[in-house]
């Protein structure tokens, strides 16, 4: 995972790389999981992870940094439709838009503490999900 460390250090000082690190470092403290870093410069960064009883697809969360203004990068984390529940219907749902599935995605443009602890939320709830 060095190129993603090489990424994190060469990005910026900015409020969404402090969302992009808190939830990379919620990805890292979990079990019997696989996170992989697909980088596409201007276009996007894509951490995927996937639990290792995962058969059938590859990943439970994609968080992309969104790469297309390097000085106003956004992320966008994205769901299969059936492993969230999405109480307060915060996210877009993307049909057939992940994988060829139903996801929703989730997007960061700005600092905001409860919207990141609701897709904390969602990363649990996706996790736990992926693991049976």
């Amino acid at each position: 995972m060095q190129e993603l460390k090489d990424f994190i250090n060469k990005w910026e000082d900015c409020p969404i790389k402090k969302v992009f690190i808190e939830l990379t470092d919620l990805l890292n403290s979990k079990d019997k999981i696989n996170l992989t870093f697909n980088p596409r410069p201007g276009i996007t960064y894509s951490l995927r992870a996937k639990h290792y009883n995962q058969t059938k697809r590859d990943l439970f969360v994609m968080i992309d940094v969104i790469d297309d203004d390097p000085s106003n990068r956004w992320l966008s984390i994205c769901f299969y439709g059936d492993m969230i529940t999405d109480p307060e219907q915060r996210g877009n749902l993307i049909p057939n838009g992940l994988q060829g599935e139903d996801g929703y995605c989730f997007d960061f443009e700005e600092w905001d503490r409860d919207y990141i602890n609701y897709i904390k939320k969602r990363i649990e709830e996706a996790y736990q999900n992926a693991s049976k």
